[in-house]
């Protein structure tokens, strides 16, 4: 026989007496405190690959050491003790995707909470992706419609956009996302929305409340709700805005809009920062560990709107963070303001005096800007914000009591009116025509001889004057989104009948 032909024979003979049975695999567990396990063995780990401890509960890869890793426990660990054995999964962590999430509110690993049965789907996503690359986007030039006038007339907000909600605690943060929510039922002017709303860190019962508004209002249909409540460990908080994206991403690779709301991501940033500490990673500023700007980074960068090639859905989201007395320029906030398009600036002094949502128009901004708003929307409001800026500036002076020019006091009362017309209720979002009409009353002149007091009277008994006499201009301004020369001519018409109607019934 040749060379080649021994060997080969060798070879085959090897392989007979070679185990049928594969070796699994195992690690120990060498201690565990605080929800972090430190294990030896499984040296060919991934960076966030699943790891399954006893009574199938999962921990999570994070920290890999040469003789080591670290891995955060998902979920109850008290039953896990010394000498526990380990096993590699070979999966990260994915959560289940599609139409079934819908109405139902999850924990951060996809288990329903709400006591409605198992959710039925086959379909699972890993919870860390990839963001969507340069030429897989397209520019941001579609509003979502939150229904509250003072932001989709001056701080516009378009689909594939990251725009911030910054402000303190109890400044009504919260309530601007559940009135967006809200109104994507009664936005007929553009396609509809999924939400999705994470909550992190919040109490349970203000999440069941939150639930139950979102139910009253029918809204809960297209809205998928992920909770990891302040009971929860550290762990599930850190998880649960890249779960809820991947949730929200399904729907943008379908060629949906989706729409997010991380609630909150200051919470997010101690949790991670608890596991580092935990984890004896180096803490930096603030006890943060160097690596807490890519921690948001990595989840907002997956929010785009895709070029019609990819499919032409879109991701939006709406993160939250809590400020300590008013102070922006902290760090985790600096790092959220540097990576997103924009920020809505809610400020305590504003909403103590009444002024709600308290939107400080001087420190809000949106990158996106006008292209993201209807032709309508654009026409009208326009010096929205740069009157409301300078009556701001003005106000200051005027508390001085000093006589003032007629110049000044004539941009002092209109910023006084255009600032009761942009006042809103809670839980009243309203339509993108009907913000039309309102504003186009306010920057026209129409409330001039209008007294301050009476300026929400008038707003909200105008809207109802057009609804049973002039409907036509409400169907009109949603088939055109433009206010056109014939659909401004109605409007001003139906203004000048209903104002003669008012005075009438006013003196």
């Amino acid at each position: 026989m040749k060379p080649e032909e021994i060997i080969q024979t060798l070879k085959e003979k090897i392989t007979e007496f070679e185990p049928q049975t594969k070796v699994e695999k195992v690690g120990r567990v060498v201690s565990i405190s605080d929800g972090i396990a430190q294990l030896v063995g499984l040296p060919d780990t991934v960076a966030s690959e699943m790891l399954e401890f006893p009574d199938t509960t999962f921990g999570l890869a994070l920290n890999l050491q040469e003789e080591m890793i670290g891995a955060v426990i998902l979920g109850n660990y008290r039953h896990i003790k010394e000498g526990d054995i380990v096993k590699r999964t070979g999966k990260v962590l994915s959560v289940p995707v599609g139409e079934a999430l819908l109405g139902r509110v999850l924990n951060p690993l996809g288990q329903p909470i709400d006591g409605k049965g198992p959710i039925k789907t086959t379909e699972f996503s890993p919870i860390e992706q990839d963001a969507p690359g340069v030429l897989d986007r397209e520019s941001v030039n579609t509003p979502v419609h939150t229904g509250i006038k003072a932001i989709d007339g001056m701080i516009p907000i378009g689909r594939g956009q990251r725009e911030l909600i910054i402000g303190d605690r109890q400044t009504g943060k919260t309530a601007l996302v559940i009135d967006a929510i809200i109104n994507q039922q009664q936005d007929k002017a553009s396609r509809p929305l999924v939400c999705v709303y994470v909550a992190i860190g919040q109490k349970q019962a203000t999440v069941a409340r939150l639930v139950k508004e979102l139910e009253d209002a029918g809204a809960m249909g297209y809205t998928i709700v992920v909770v990891a409540s302040s009971s929860d460990p550290a762990s599930l908080s850190y998880i649960a805005p890249y779960s809820g994206c991947a949730m929200g991403e399904y729907f943008r690779d379908k060629g949906q809009d989706a729409l997010i709301i991380y609630d909150d991501l200051s919470k997010h940033a101690w949790a991670y920062r608890q596991i580092s500490l935990l984890l004896r990673r180096p803490p930096g500023r603030e006890a943060y560990p160097g690596d807490i700007f890519y921690l948001h980074s990595r989840l907002l960068e997956r929010s785009a709107r895709l070029s019609k090639e990819k499919g032409g859905g879109s991701l939006t989201a709406l993160p939250i963070i809590e400020t300590q007395a008013g102070d922006i320029s902290a760090y985790v906030p600096t790092n959220v303001i540097s990576i997103t398009d924009g920020q809505i600036y809610l400020e305590s002094r504003l909403f103590y005096q009444g002024i709600r949502p308290a939107i400080n128009v001087g420190l809000s901004v949106s990158r996106v800007g006008s292209a993201a708003q209807t032709k309508a929307m654009k026409k009208i409001a326009g010096q929205l914000r740069l009157t409301l800026a300078q009556y701001r500036e003005l106000e200051a002076f005027a508390q001085f009591g000093q006589d003032l020019d007629p110049s000044t006091l004539a941009i002092l009362e209109k910023g006084r009116r255009l600032t009761e017309t942009l006042k809103q209720p809670n839980l009243q979002p309203l339509p993108f025509e009907k913000q039309v009409v309102q504003i186009f009353a306010a920057t026209q002149g129409y409330l001039e001889d209008v007294a301050v007091g009476q300026v929400a009277e008038f707003q909200t008994k105008l809207l109802e004057y057009i609804q049973n006499f002039e409907e036509a201009i409400y169907r009109d301004l949603q088939k055109e989104k433009e206010l056109t020369p014939v659909i401004e001519e109605k409007l001003r018409k139906a203004i000048e009948k209903f104002k003669k109607q008012f005075s009438i019934s006013n003196f």
